[in-house]
């Protein structure tokens, strides 16, 4: 069956679905976004003083953007889980929901009585999904874990410093991959796990570990690293200089090597032993990569990527993020949308796929602190004429 183009406008995939949002920080409301995204009802569950993202810049009027990307399109229900008041309002929660997300320290929700054995007792086609450093069990399963402890844990900072040459120390790294990257397995376990359900009936515990999650990004040295025979090196992909900035130019085929040559006015070189074969450029990569920076900075930025490009050579410009969002790309595929909060109008970005038959575009607003506690408890049976008791967040529990 053909779908039409309008098919999918105002389906969303999810839809009917409800999810129970524990997660604080990157990773777990990352996982829990997505299914926002797709039409779940997602239920951010917060402390009074709401989760540690709410204060982190940029701040417009108290209101934290970064918050906003994480957590648009969710409900907001306040709850103190060391009262018994909190823990039957999340009891009573969980068996009209689909989806649980949490990222507590292992041991965190099973001391609160709110772990899945105790939960799939009111609800057993409920999925619960847990979010930890380095999986629910086992000799490091406590340790407090957060993106760059996990990023060296992982091995990923050292793999990275070795592309470095002439670099001893380990770099910075700013850009939690750990975190997205963790939370986007979460998202496909959840989706997986959903499946199942039709086919069994039941939920299921899902132990998602951060570690494991970034070794996933280390493909070629986690082979390597098993064999005490060292590989040979391989191309390395870095700034090529131009006359004013550099570009990012990717050699990975024969037919791009040789469209390469051409552009940079070496053809003879298709057929220069040095690097006529994989083997060979691998083996001269840099004295090849000198002749392509021969030819790049006599010319702009703007000319290099206009010749590669006639040429069918892969290469881009280093682009600053502010600069990669005025592509106009992005903007063909609509990747970014407009949210308000009591801040004012922000952007975020939408999912990085497109469906033909569902719309994956995120909500227009984003909740205030607990605006859904009182309808929520209602909901369930709680009367919310008493005032909720404040105390300490559930990962102090």
């Amino acid at each position: 069956m053909q779908i039409s183009e309008k098919q999918g406008t105002t389906t969303k995939a999810f839809a009917g679905l409800r999810v129970l949002d524990f997660s604080t920080t990157i990773a777990g409301p990352h996982c829990a976004r997505m299914p926002a995204d797709m039409g779940a009802e997602v239920i951010k569950i917060e402390t009074d003083g709401g989760e540690t993202m709410r204060t982190r810049p940029p701040l417009r009027k108290g209101c934290s953007t970064v918050f906003g990307q994480l957590n648009v399109g969710k409900k907001s229900i306040v709850l103190d889980l060391k009262s018994e008041d909190g823990k039957e309002t999340v009891r009573r929660l969980a068996a009209t929901a689909d989806i649980l997300v949490e990222n507590f320290r292992p041991g965190v929700m099973r001391r609160l009585r709110l772990d899945y054995d105790s939960l799939r007792l009111v609800n057993p086609k409920l999925i619960y999904c847990s979010i930890s450093g380095y999986g629910q069990a086992g000799p490091s399963a406590e340790l407090p874990a957060y993106a760059p402890v996990i990023h060296a844990a992982s091995g990923y900072d050292m793999a990275h410093l070795a592309y470095q040459p002439g670099r001893h120390r380990p770099d910075y790294c700013g850009i939690y991959h750990a975190d997205v990257v963790t939370g986007t397995y979460g998202f496909g376990a959840i989706a997986s796990a959903l499946y199942q359900r039709t086919v069994t009936g039941l939920g299921q515990h899902i132990d998602v570990s951060m570690l494991e999650s970034m070794l996933t990004l280390t493909v070629i040295e986690l082979q390597s690293s098993q064999f005490a025979v060292k590989p040979p090196p391989r191309p390395m992909f870095g700034p090529t200089e131009t006359a004013n900035g550099y570009v990012m130019i990717t050699v990975a085929s024969e037919k791009t090597f040789q469209a390469l040559m051409g552009v940079i006015g070496r053809p003879e070189w298709i057929l220069d032993p040095r690097f006529s074969s994989y083997g060979a450029r691998r083996d001269n990569w840099a004295d090849m990569m000198d002749g392509v920076e021969a030819w790049s900075r006599q010319l702009s930025t703007d000319a290099c990527l206009a010749a590669l490009a006639e040429a069918g050579v892969p290469a881009s410009a280093y682009r600053t993020v502010a600069e990669a969002l005025r592509d106009p790309q992005l903007e063909h595929r609509r990747a970014l949308s407009p949210v308000e909060d009591e801040g004012g109008s922000f952007q975020v970005l939408n999912l990085p796929f497109r469906m033909s038959g569902a719309d994956t575009t995120p909500g227009k607003t984003m909740a205030v602190l607990g605006e859904h506690t009182r309808a929520l408890r209602e909901e369930i049976g709680l009367a919310d004429d008493e005032i909720i008791p404040s105390g300490k967040t559930a990962a102090q529990a």
